[in-house]
C-alpha cells in the first residue's frame, strides 16, 4: 500500500516537473491589434481593409479580405481594437479567421468579436461599426502582414 503510493507521488511529480519544462501555450505572448474593416454585399459579400499589429515593441502593417456567405445587404466601416494572444512571432497573426454572425447596423453600432487561426492565434476585438448592413452569415477573414 506504501509502495503504491510513493508511486503514485512520484508519478504525479514527475509530471509536473515535465509540464514545467515543456514550452506551453501559456508562455507564447501577446499583442495589441487596430483593423479597418470595410464590408458590402448583396447575398454575397466581400471585405477587405488595413490594419496594425504592435508586438514587441515594433509595429507590422497588415491588410484583410474575406468572403460572406448567407443574407448580406448594404455596406459598413468597421474599426476594431483589441489584444491578440498565443502567439510566438508577428506572423503567427497571418491566416484565416472564420465567424457565424448576424447583425443589423444603421448608422453607429457596437462591435465585438473573439476570432482563432489556424496556428492558434486568438484575437479579442471591439470597436464600431458605421454604416448601413444586415447580416445573417458565414464568414471568412484572412490576414496578412504586408
Amino acid at each position: 500500500m506504501k509502495i503504491a503510493s510513493f508511486v503514485r507521488g512520484l508519478a504525479v511529480a514527475l509530471t509536473a516537473a515535465a509540464f514545467a519544462v515543456l514550452p506551453g501555450a501559456a508562455r507564447a505572448d501577446g499583442g495589441f491589434i487596430t483593423l479597418t474593416i470595410y464590408k458590402a454585399g448583396w447575398i454575397i459579400g466581400g471585405s477587405g481593409g488595413s490594419g496594425v499589429l504592435n508586438f514587441h515593441g515594433r509595429a507590422y502593417p497588415l491588410s484583410t479580405g474575406g468572403l460572406d456567405w448567407g443574407l448580406v445587404f448594404g455596406g459598413s466601416r468597421t474599426v476594431l481594437r483589441g489584444r491578440v494572444s498565443n502567439i510566438w512571432r508577428p506572423s503567427d497573426v497571418e491566416g484565416v479567421y472564420g465567424a457565424a454572425g448576424a447583425g443589423l447596423a444603421v448608422g453607429r453600432g457596437v462591435r465585438g468579436i473573439v476570432l482563432t487561426n489556424q496556428k492558434g492565434a486568438v484575437l479579442e476585438l471591439s470597436g464600431e461599426q458605421i454604416g448601413l448592413l444586415a447580416n445573417v452569415d458565414l464568414s471568412g477573414l484572412a490576414i496578412t502582414i504586408r
